[in-house]
């Protein structure tokens, strides 16, 4: 080969070189890993899902048939629902419509399950993020003074709302502030869902009211919006803040009895930048693992507080699929959830890189 054509060679790989060389790409291989890796998970939770509809007790073949058919009707419904065939086949049946992107049809809503998911998602992650940023409003500051001044009455207070917020359960919270903010006193509207029935609903654009409303300026709806939130995501948001103000705290106190913390303090660094700057960066890693903690299992696990508001949620939709064994509608509502964590965990795996380049973006 001449030296004009290992120089063009040369010159055509190069770009590819460049960019294998990149900071960007160990980074893009790493994300491409990690959501390798997430496959067998998900295809873990479809065979359980799968398997453990078919366990639940009742027959959906007898529920909608109604109460005055006979054998012969519930025998046709259960072979127009796929039901008379063996549990292997009905297991790649579904399968097969995953792979087409169909998650079948609810058979208590009448709609697609992909399109009620679609339709309900918004308003439970609504609900779920606007009590977590209510929380970590109130957990993280508290969790943080309560480690700076550890004996006092803040810290006691910390350990008060930690106790409450644990103890208390979601739907008893929920009864309370309605009881008194809706009976007793009149200024919390009633709680029957997102949006009070004298407003017509936003124009579909995010699914979240208060966005879509104030996309459309149409600030009298999301005024309307805000309000229907408020004691839903107060709910929600007690339960929430306990386990992040603990571990602020907990983190708060092990990073300012460092040895880099005595080192900042004897340097002559302001308090402020040794607290905000040094300690909580390093105190924030475990706070950030227990927030994806605790906004997976308030996702999941809210369905009291959309039961108690009325409130549209997946949840509430869960449930209702639970008591008529409505198989494509929990399977959906699993397999939701299962992609929903794996794309919040690859998030904090990226948050960890951005708090603290240290630990790196490792593919091992």
């Amino acid at each position: 080969m001449s030296s004009g054509s290992i120089a063009s060679l040369m010159f055509a790989l190069w770009p590819r070189a460049k960019t294998l060389s990149s900071p960007a790409y160990p980074r893009l291989r790493a994300i491409a890993l990690r959501v390798a890796q997430s496959i067998p998970v998900v295809i873990g939770v479809v065979l359980i899902s799968f398997l453990l509809t078919r366990a639940l007790p009742g027959d959906p073949a007898a529920y909608f048939a109604g109460a005055a058919a006979d054998e012969a009707s519930i025998a046709e419904v259960r072979t127009a629902l796929g039901l008379d065939k063996p549990l292997i086949q009905q297991f790649f049946i579904y399968v097969g419509d995953l792979l087409e992107g169909d998650l079948g049809r609810s058979l208590s809503s009448g709609q697609a399950v992909a399109q009620d998911l679609a339709k309900r998602l918004p308003a439970s992650l609504e609900l779920t993020l606007t009590a977590l940023i209510l929380s970590c409003a109130i957990a993280i500051p508290l969790g943080i003074l309560a480690a700076t001044r550890p004996g006092s009455w803040v810290d006691h207070l910390c350990r008060v709302v930690v106790t409450a917020g644990v103890s208390l359960p979601t739907f008893f919270t929920g009864i309370v502030l309605i009881y008194v903010f809706y009976y007793l006193l009149g200024i919390a509207p009633a709680p029957l869902g997102r949006l009070d029935f004298i407003y017509l609903d936003p124009d579909h654009v995010t699914g979240f009211y208060l966005i879509d409303a104030a996309l459309m300026g149409d600030w009298e709806t999301w005024s309307g919006a805000a309000k229907q939130l408020v004691m839903p995501a107060i709910t929600l948001a007690l339960f929430t803040l306990a386990p992040i103000a603990r571990m602020t705290r907990a983190s708060m106190l092990t990073a300012l009895s460092s040895d880099f913390i005595r080192t900042a303090r004897a340097a002559g660094l302001s308090n402020g930048k040794v607290l905000y700057g040094y300690a909580f960066r390093n105190a924030l890693l475990p706070v950030v693992t227990t927030l994806g903690m605790v906004f997976s299992f308030a996702l999941g696990a809210n369905v009291l507080v959309e039961k108690v508001f009325a409130w549209p949620g997946i949840g509430s939709y869960a449930v209702e699929a639970l008591v008529v064994s409505d198989y494509a509608a929990v399977q959906g509502f699993v397999l939701a959830m299962a992609l929903l964590f794996v794309v919040l965990n690859l998030v904090i795996d990226l948050l960890y890189t951005a708090i603290d380049p240290r630990i790196g973006f490792s593919s091992k």
